[in-house]
């Protein structure tokens, strides 16, 4: 071979390598960069389509050590792959089993978009007012619905160390907030507030709303059929253990078996009108829905 045709082959051969470099190349980057996409998006693994993220290994190895951590990421991987494998598996299969559990999906999935749409329409479109007038309708006529399993009491709860000093004046207190007028209760309630700032450990003002006797409970070391049978009788009701002396002052209550005040019976009625009101409301649409697709020639009847 003469050099002229040796250099000609050399330059071709030279000019293959550099296109086939710069093609490698060119395919290397594209693999990387898709790489590194999928990288980015958070993907640690991907198996026919399906990606586990690094943030769920993550927060499975959080706090673990770094030979723990390893173990963990490698047998979750390896099951979250298995149980990927095994459902392409059946889903690439034929049976009347696949086409039923398609069948459950596609039903399973039409209910959640029903739902999420019942619960937008109630959201933006269903009045969610309770007048009123229409408490005290159903609280009139269901008497019967709106007993007391247990007591219910306004009040005050104090309690002090068994020796505190001036006990006596803090009970005389403590009955003039729900015996004497507002002026004198007013000022019993100064009283009572210095005292115990200098002497409680515990003070519990509730004039303005209901506790139950479970509540109650969890300031008094009394039985609950005590408290109950007590609050049938007094409006004081004081006990002591080995250190403090524990005082409930009651200024109203409801005796357990009694129809609930109004007021407290109120959230019940609300949640109950609601309710009632949803179920009528979602008919209504369903059956607006309905005319329209009529109306419009939605529906085809063969």
């Amino acid at each position: 071979m003469d050099e002229c045709a040796y250099m000609k082959k050399k330059r071709i051969w030279t000019i293959g390598l550099a296109v086939f470099l710069c093609c490698g190349s060119l395919l290397w980057f594209t693999g990387c960069q898709a790489l590194e996409k999928k990288q980015q998006s958070g993907a640690a693994v991907e198996l026919y389509g399906h990606y586990l993220y690094r943030s769920t290994l993550d927060s499975l190895t959080l706090g673990l050590s770094s030979e723990d951590s390893l173990r963990l990421t490698q047998q979750y991987i390896s099951q979250w792959a298995k149980d990927i494998l095994m459902y392409e598996a059946v889903k690439g299969s034929r049976s009347d089993k696949n086409t039923a559990i398609e069948r459950m999906v596609d039903e399973y999935r039409r209910t959640l978009y029903m739902q999420a749409y019942e619960e937008y329409l109630i959201e933006r479109r269903m009045p969610k007012n309770v007048s009123d007038s229409m408490v005290l309708q159903v609280y009139e006529q269901m008497p019967d619905r709106f007993r007391l399993d247990e007591s219910i009491v306004e009040g005050l709860i104090v309690v002090v160390p068994v020796d505190a000093p001036k006990l006596k004046d803090l009970r005389k207190w403590l009955s003039a907030v729900s015996t004497e007028t507002t002026d004198k209760s007013n000022e019993s309630l100064d009283n009572i507030e210095k005292y115990v700032y200098q002497n409680a450990s515990v003070y519990e003002l509730f004039t303005d709303r209901w506790l139950t006797t479970t509540d109650v409970l969890g300031h008094l070391p009394l039985e609950r059929n005590a408290l109950e049978t007590a609050l049938k009788y007094k409006n004081q009701i004081e006990v002591s253990d080995s250190l403090k002396t524990y005082i409930l002052q009651v200024t109203d209550k409801h005796l357990r078996g009694e129809q609930m005040p109004m007021t407290y019976a109120r959230p019940e009625i609300e949640k109950m009108v609601l309710s009632a009101r949803q179920v009528e409301f979602l008919q209504k649409e369903r059956e607006r829905m309905y005319n329209e697709a009529i109306q419009e020639r939605k529906i085809v009847f063969f």
